[in-house]
């Protein structure tokens, strides 16, 4: 599923970007970042977890009234994140924000997306999840000869991806991949 963006103005975010990943890196400083950060999360995962759905990552980006708070969601079943529930999640984020002037000075966008039909595969558990989708492994070193796979995923169990690449299965660490994403196939007939 493609993309689907919302952008509303609200507040401005602070100065500083910042990131806010499961690894929850950030540049802002002291009591304000872990306020800021831990309220910032709570909100988005609430308002996800009230339509069913997983916040994958909430990232700000750009700065002075170029700044973007992006909100990437998933779910767990055929069709993924809908445009309706993108939506919900955008007005409730928005609302609460608003409400609790958690993000000081003027203005931002923010944009509510899904991962996408070539969406990063970025945990064991998309390996395990997306098991026969066709994706694209970007290898650390070299296996034999190839640094970049194209196949068809097959399995993933302690900590290693089998992928089959013309027909012959490799086994890779998950540790010796450096990006990876599911390819988008045309439907056959």
């Amino acid at each position: 599923m493609a993309r689907l963006p919302f952008s509303l103005t609200n507040r401005q975010m602070p100065k500083t970007p910042f990131r806010l990943q499961s690894s929850a890196t950030v540049t802002l400083g002291g009591v304000l970042r872990e306020v800021v950060l831990g309220r910032l999360k709570e909100i988005v995962e609430q308002a996800a977890a009230s339509l069913g759905l997983e916040v994958m990552q909430v990232e700000l980006v750009g700065g002075g009234k170029h700044r973007l708070l992006r909100i990437t969601l998933d779910k767990d079943v055929e069709g993924g994140v809908s445009l309706d529930e993108c939506e919900m999640v955008s007005h409730q984020v928005s609302a609460v924000l608003d409400a609790e002037d958690l993000i000081p000075g003027d203005s931002y966008q923010l944009e509510v997306g899904s991962p996408g039909i070539e969406r990063a595969l970025t945990t064991p558990r998309d390996y395990a999840r997306f098991t026969g989708q066709l994706a694209k492994l970007v290898l650390r070193e070299p296996l034999g000869k190839h640094k970049t796979l194209v196949g068809r995923l097959t399995g993933f169990a302690n900590g290693v991806v089998t992928i089959t690449v013309d027909e012959e299965p490799l086994n890779v660490p998950l540790d010796q991949i450096s990006k990876a994403n599911l390819k988008f196939e045309w439907p056959k007939g």
